[in-house]
């Protein structure tokens, strides 16, 4: 039986952007080949969600050797991009200042559903499930052409 979206996106204007690509780097450190979000579509702080796009591009640096021939993004990298919008989020939310920094401390429950391949428009949708002063968790998703291709639980900290 296939997951609901963690919220209904058919209302969220997918062409809109709250955090552009060159605002990215403030809320999120990792750049060059470790950049794996390209900008944030949407943020709410009143049910702790955002929505964020990662562009699957046939120059990035895992096509060439991930199944030659058939690249299929690989499953860490879609962890990745979500706990880089999960990270996003909670610095939004917080306020936190740029320069302090968030670990990626743990996923759980990673479930792969679809594949995802150069030339995909990856939406990654993230909802914080825990949040406090040091820690947080958020459910995520990756959708492609309106299926969900991966799930996850991501946990970070304030380090």
């Amino acid at each position: 039986m296939p997951t609901d979206f963690l919220f209904d996106i058919s209302n969220i204007d997918l062409d809109q952007v709250t955090i552009a690509p060159e605002d990215v780097p403030y809320y999120n450190p990792q750049s060059g080949a470790m950049r794996h979000l390209d900008h944030v579509i949407w943020l709410d702080r009143e049910t702790s969600s955002g929505l964020g796009v990662k562009h699957v591009r046939d120059d990035e640096f895992w096509v060439a050797g991930h199944i030659p021939g058939r690249p299929l993004l690989p499953g860490v990298i879609m962890i990745e991009a979500a706990a880089q919008l999960s990270s996003v989020l909670y610095k939004w939310r917080s306020e936190m200042p740029p320069e302090r920094f968030l670990g990626f401390t743990r996923c759980d429950e990673c479930v792969f559903r679809g594949q995802v391949v150069p030339g995909d428009t990856l939406y990654l949708l993230v909802q914080e499930k825990k949040f406090s002063e040091r820690r947080f968790s958020c459910d995520a998703q990756g959708v492609v052409n309106d299926k969900i291709v991966f799930e996850v639980k991501i946990t970070g900290m304030r380090i």
